[in-house]
């Protein structure tokens, strides 16, 4: 059963992009709401503009490394790209 925290679709417009991820207004949201959270937005410079070793591009190696391991399909019944497919995309894995 779903927490009753947990945000509905209505309520949660505008917080998750279609291209994948939470939007910057998703993020303050969420840190608003759970105190202490350490949440970022996802680290979408190209990897050849970021300088090798730097903080976002150890995220951004971090972030690929887990996600490139999860199972499931890159795309749904209909086609369209899975959340998971969004996410790797936007954080150019």
């Amino acid at each position: 059963m779903a927490s009753k925290n947990a945000p509905s679709r209505k309520k949660s417009k505008g917080y998750y992009s279609e291209k994948g991820g939470m939007t910057k207004k998703g993020v303050a949201k969420y840190r608003k709401d759970n105190p202490g959270s350490k949440l970022k937005t996802a680290v979408t410079t190209p990897p050849s503009k970021l300088k090798k070793g730097s903080k976002a591009a150890k995220r951004r190696k971090s972030f690929c490394a887990r996600m490139k391991g999860v199972k499931g399909p890159m795309k749904d019944s209909k086609g369209r790209p899975t959340r998971k497919a969004l996410a790797l995309r936007k954080w150019n894995c």
